[in-house]
């Protein structure tokens, strides 16, 4: 379960912060954010699900599900904004101006709420 959470959260920063280097200056900084949270939550989704044989082994090995249900993913990607908004927020009274310090905070926002998404989905699926 641990691992799980820590892929949604790297993949979630790595993807934001790519995002906010490819749209930085191109977008304000809310937009950017938005941006980066959705294709976060979205590109860790996919990472997740896709059945990659090793990828498959390794998730077996350390005794873990390889998929992440798609209504998680779906309701991840909602809640991805207010995140996104959050990390605008923090990026400002933190005074980053930098697109790509702005889009890795969103993806890492987004990456939580999604971990805590599977969470709850894990707890409700074991009752």
């Amino acid at each position: 379960m641990i691992v799980n959470l820590l892929i949604v959260l790297i993949v979630g920063g790595a993807v934001g912060a790519f995002t906010g280097l490819l749209l930085g200056g191109l977008v304000s900084d809310l937009l950017l954010a938005i941006i980066a949270g959705i294709l976060a939550t979205l590109i860790a989704g996919v990472i997740r699900n896709v059945r990659i044989p090793q990828l498959v082994t390794i998730y077996s090995t350390l005794g873990m599900h390889w998929r992440i249900p798609m209504p998680v993913i779906i309701y991840a990607a909602v809640a991805s904004v207010a995140g996104s908004v959050a990390a605008v927020q923090v990026a400002t009274m933190g005074e980053l101006n930098s697109s790509v310090a702005v889009g890795m905070i969103a993806g890492v926002f987004a990456g939580i709420l999604m971990a805590i998404l599977i969470v709850v989905y894990e707890m409700k699926s074991q009752s």
